[in-house]
């Protein structure tokens, strides 16, 4: 368990992966971001693979701008055709939340899926945002 965040939504959290740890990081060290936090299972539900499965991210992260689905993925993971499937649901899921929540004077939802590999906490969240946003395939 880690403790001391200060954006974060929860004040404690375990991570699954050396990479979600320093994500979390950077989230807490850039001055874009508001909040973050890292979603209860069955938070969110995006259906994939003809609505047998549920997805959730690993991250969702509120700057003053927009809210963004966050998930890191090894990098050679990222084309696999689950990891392709969960991202087009998410990228539908955040259609859907952005088409609410815009006409009724809120942010707009987006889907950033990043490798591994980029994270490194002395990069900046829209560093990350800029390369990685995930527009569909």
């Amino acid at each position: 368990m880690f403790s001391g965040f200060r954006k974060a939504y929860h004040h404690l959290y375990k991570f699954a992966s050396k990479t979600e740890k320093d994500f979390a990081i950077i989230l807490e060290q850039d001055r874009a971001v508001v909040k973050w936090q890292r979603p209860a299972s069955n938070q969110f539900h995006i259906y994939w693979k003809h609505n047998s499965r549920q997805y959730n991210p690993d991250f969702v992260v509120e700057t003053k701008d927009a809210i963004y689905l966050i998930e890191t993925k090894k990098e050679m993971d990222i084309e696999s055709a689950d990891v392709q499937e969960k991202a087009q649901a998410a990228l539908e899921y955040c259609k859907y939340a952005s088409d609410f929540t815009m006409p009724n004077r809120g942010k707009p939802w987006k889907y950033v899926l990043i490798p591994h590999n980029a994270v490194m906490v002395n990069m900046s969240f829209s560093t990350l945002v800029m390369n990685y946003e995930y527009q569909g395939g």
